[in-house]
């Protein structure tokens, strides 16, 4: 007993005296995107950090729940109203089906929300604002480059969130070139294994993706930051966004190695997919006897916080509500108007669900998604069988790997009708494969050095103590394309043998050509003449 004590309490001080504590910091979280289910999963880290004792002031859309003595916030109000400039409808209809258009749709969205972000009256008077500083920025890296700018204005490190997981741009801003043999670009539904014709398109894709966001996007991201930075310093004293993303001191990446193929990586480029998952909660008192009361086990829909069901075409409203009666099952659906014409008695709906609690219930055994990242890993972690039904964006590829993997279907909303849907709801729920692989998938998810939000800490408290991270990156990032890849050495003894094979060339040909001297004739009778 004795020994357990003293080897406890030495276990202890270790503990303590083995990992570096960090002071209390100031962190300046830039969340400009007005996606409430980006700012859900980030809102995660914000109070992470709060709790560890760091002063926190956030540019976000969104108010907190509940004050805090060290949160700030600098609102974004009114919020960009993203269905107003890019209606639900578009999607529906499948106007985002191709991948160049997916490409550009980030770039619009992302430049439009960049833009109203700087003129709103609350952020332009935090950038005249000159009293005070900070140790750290943090800042969702999706599509919001000029506020990199806050990070020149404070002389801090910055740590980005990427809330869609590893990107060929990312890559080249830790110094690492992507290889497009094996790495497919984010927007395509491709795999590591991919055939001759497959890797063309990839590197196709990834090609105009890395000359396009050099000449189109990244200028008209330079040109919002030189605008409304202008009343800090002139242009001219100004960092370019290249140089911005350079200085990146760590990149926390919403990805795992058990979803993602396995890709080249580097020290600054972290995994922390699963961040924002805690231990369930108790249910709201109706919805806990609803699931409690399932003896054949729930179906939980939802499409998420943007894509609205009261939005969907009307015949496939129809279709959903007629699958539905016909299950035995009961279905929980997140639907945003409560008032129902003619609802089945086996369905619940509300417009408000908390998600990953009702995913952890034992009942629920199935869960219709849309595919967005958040609801995919929460899915997963749960280790519940899915039916995605993906729109847009990394939608896609989020259903192409869950379906890989064999805990999932996938259906194309523009083909769903009461044959389809019910079909593949059938399969789901009667073929036992399917949530075993989900458990499966969610062991591997669940397995872990440390759980991802102490990983994301630790980096972020890292950059603090050692006022950034430059020594987690290669000095490749000061490199040319042909420098990395060496092309300029394969070019230089490539002109090196062609000039040493011209001059052997020139002086064999030279020998070559030159006519032997005669010889001469010797005279019979010489030997025989008197001088």
């Amino acid at each position: 007993m004795h020994f357990t004590v003293v080897s406890c309490f030495v276990a202890g001080v270790f503990a303590f005296t083995a990992f570096p504590r960090t002071e209390s910091a100031k962190v300046l979280f830039l969340v400009p995107f007005p996606a409430p289910s980006h700012w859900l999963w980030i809102d995660h880290f914000v109070r992470e950090l709060l709790a560890r004792g760091h002063e926190v002031t956030a540019i976000t859309n969104f108010g907190a729940k509940e004050p805090h003595p060290n949160y700030t916030e600098i609102l974004i109000e009114p919020p960009y109203d993203i269905p107003y400039y890019f209606p639900v409808s578009d999607i529906y209809d499948s106007k985002y089906n191709s991948d160049l258009s997916n490409l550009f749709l980030y770039w619009r969205v992302g430049l439009s929300t960049t833009q109203y972000a700087l003129e709103n009256a609350n952020v332009q008077q935090f950038i005249e604002q000159d009293d005070t500083d900070f140790d750290v920025i943090v800042s969702e890296q999706f599509y919001q480059e000029a506020f990199l700018m806050f990070a020149h204005k404070y002389r801090a490190p910055t740590v980005t969130l990427c809330t869609l997981g590893h990107a060929n741009h990312m890559d080249q801003a830790m110094g690492l070139v992507t290889p497009w043999s094996f790495v497919p670009h984010p927007v395509l539904l491709l795999t590591d294994d991919m055939t001759f014709a497959q890797r063309c398109y990839n590197c196709m894709i990834s090609l105009a993706d890395l000359v396009l966001r050099n000449v189109y996007y990244i200028p008209q991201q330079n040109r919002l930051a030189q605008k409304h930075f202008a009343k800090i310093e002139g242009p001219e004293l100004m960092p370019s966004i290249r140089d911005l993303e350079k200085s990146i001191s760590v990149i926390l990446v919403n990805s795992h190695t058990s979803t993602s193929p396995p890709r080249p990586t580097i020290p600054g480029l972290v995994n922390v997919a699963g961040a924002h998952i805690k231990p369930a909660k108790e249910l709201p008192e109706d919805i806990g006897k609803f699931l409690d009361g399932a003896r054949d086990g729930v179906v939980f829909f939802s499409l998420g916080s943007y894509m609205k069901s009261v939005d969907m075409p009307k015949d496939k409203m129809k279709a959903f509500l007629e699958v539905f009666r016909n299950l035995k099952q009961r279905v929980l659906w997140k639907y945003e108007d409560e008032d129902v014409a003619h609802l089945p008695k086996n369905v619940m709906v509300r417009k408000w669900l908390p998600q990953s609690d009702i995913l952890a219930h034992p009942n629920v055994v199935l869960f219709i998604t849309h595919g967005g990242m958040f609801g995919s890993q929460e899915g997963l972690f749960r280790g519940v069988p899915m039916l995605y039904i993906p729109f847009y964006g990394d939608q896609h590829r989020n259903a192409l790997k869950a379906e890989k993997a064999g805990y999932a279907l996938t259906i194309n909303f523009s083909e769903l009708n009461v044959i389809t849907l019910g079909s593949r709801l059938n399969e789901l729920l009667t073929n036992p494969a399917f949530m075993k692989q989900a458990k499966r998938a969610s062991e591997l998810f669940r397995d872990n050095i440390v759980p991802p939000m102490q990983e994301a800490m630790h980096w972020i408290e890292y950059v603090i103590r050692h006022r950034g991270a430059k020594h987690l990156k290669t000095r490749a990032i000061e490199l040319s394309w042909a420098q990395y890849l060496v092309l300029d050495v394969v070019g230089f003894f490539l002109l090196v043998f062609l000039l040493v094979a011209a001059v052997f060339y020139l002086v064999l040909g030279t020998v070559l050509a030159k006519p032997p001297k005669p010889t001469p004739k010797r005279d019979p009778l010489r030997k025989f003449k008197i001088n």
